[in-house]
């Protein structure tokens, strides 16, 4: 905790008084009736001696499927306390007024409009967003008061500092205070369903898609090996690195042909099941085969004619816990790597002999496992001109290829009709 006299910081933090209010949550103003700026919304605890009261903050973890942050405040005071103090807490300027709503001891309470004072039975509550908020507290004896905030979160864009015409589409992209970065190595250009709104374009993962990750691999000679994306080719490559891109490239989410969008399922319940996989880093995209001893590649889901349907059986090798994906529209063909083989080997679809072939069972068998990479709770799918793009906060990310840049072009009619008409 820091503490300042008016909006003033005392001389031995002048210096870093700027820098404080990022990695600060409490500051204390000095006076007769001492006040608590709370200016971070981070789950912690403060015994306030100048206040005479004991505070604990709360706050819910933030998921991209629930818009809005859960913020809950006890004060209790010291035993034979009868200071007054103020307490101030900043209305961040990313959040609105509109959805937001705060109880005291499970009393609802009404938010006033900006700019307003309003009384309530412990003291003054007012403010809009990007201001303070105060509550002076008159706490007697030992009562305990709990203030419950919900304040909403949304997305937003922030344009790139640069005031030339032809970067005027460049923006990053953020959900409430968290910057979102794009997993991509070249690829930006994002659609929009207006110029005022990204809802559209940008939906949240829900976090059940978690359970439907997986992985699958094999050894080879001294080294295990995994099924790999490699720039929309279907390759096995070394066990990755984790925190990397060829992990994200290594994971795929199962996607059931018969399933509804909302039904709940794990990788526990797909053998015997028709499938499609879906490319961890290539939301909207599926893994496709071309034909008999063809290479697999990964399709756009728009376009598939059903040569991205596989069936999950159990391993050809006959080891218990094994796993072979075979075609759904060619009996008898499965995916197959082969035997004895280096990173970069290409993935094709083969199909079984007359006889057994215990070579080919091999390369057809997979250890099936919970995928190497998993979603952030703060996820998205943002839909692109060529491609959709996942989204996560830029602080979750670490040695992966990214963007927070976007080219965002708003739609016009005629082309919302034209991706309509195409499935888009």
């Amino acid at each position: 905790m820091h503490t300042f006299t008016g909006i003033c910081p005392t001389k031995s933090i002048r210096i870093e008084s700027f820098s404080k209010l990022g990695d600060s949550i409490y500051f204390e103003e000095e006076g007769e009736a001492p006040g608590l700026y709370i200016i971070q919304y981070i789950s912690s605890s403060l015994d306030w001696k100048s206040g005479q009261i004991v505070i604990n903050q709360k706050v819910d973890p933030v998921v991209s499927s629930d818009p809005y942050l859960q913020v809950t405040l006890t004060f209790s005071p010291n035993e034979g306390s009868s200071q007054a103090s103020t307490l101030n807490l900043r209305i961040p300027f990313w959040t609105h007024l509109e959805g937001a709503t705060a109880t005291i001891n499970c009393q609802s309470l009404a938010i006033p409009a900006p700019e307003l004072v309003w009384n309530l039975l412990i003291g003054i509550f007012g403010g809009n967003p990007g201001v303070i908020f105060n509550i002076l507290l008159l706490m007697q004896k030992m009562e305990q008061y709990k203030l419950s905030l919900q304040l909403p979160i949304s997305l937003r864009t922030e344009a790139i500092q640069d005031d030339r015409p032809q970067y005027a589409s460049i923006q990053a992209i953020l959900y409430g205070p968290y910057l979102l970065a794009g997993h991509t190595s070249g690829d930006w250009n994002l659609k929009s369903g207006s110029a005022e709104s990204l809802s559209d374009s940008i939906t949240p993962i829900p976090a059940s898609y978690n359970e439907q990750l997986i992985s699958f691999s094999q050894d080879s000679g001294n080294l295990t090996f995994v099924l790999t994306n490699s720039n929309q080719s279907i390759t096995m490559e070394e066990y990755p690195k984790s925190g990397t891109d060829a992990c994200l490239q290594a994971t795929f989410r199962i996607v059931l042909n018969e399933s509804s969008p909302s039904e709940v399922f794990g990788i526990i319940d797909v053998i015997g099941k028709s499938v499609m996989l879906e490319p961890f880093d290539l939301p909207g995209m599926l893994l496709a085969q071309q034909g008999t001893d063809g290479s697999l590649a990964v399709t756009n889901s728009a376009d598939d004619d059903g040569s991205s349907i596989f069936r999950v059986v159990s391993g050809l090798d006959g080891k218990d816990g094994t796993v072979s994906l075979e075609s759904g529209s060619q009996a008898g063909c499965y995916i197959c790597s082969g035997v004895n083989y280096k990173p970069g080997q290409s993935m094709k679809l083969s199909c079984e002999s007359g006889s057994s072939d215990t070579g080919f069972n091999q390369g057809a068998s997979f250890v099936m496992n919970k995928g190497l990479s998993e979603y952030h709770p703060i996820s998205f799918v943002a839909k692109g001109d060529n491609r959709n793009f996942l989204l996560a906060p830029l602080h979750s990310l670490r040695d992966e290829f990214y963007t927070i840049y976007f080219n965002i072009q708003a739609l016009t009619c005629v082309d919302r009709a034209i991706d309509s008409m195409i499935g888009k």
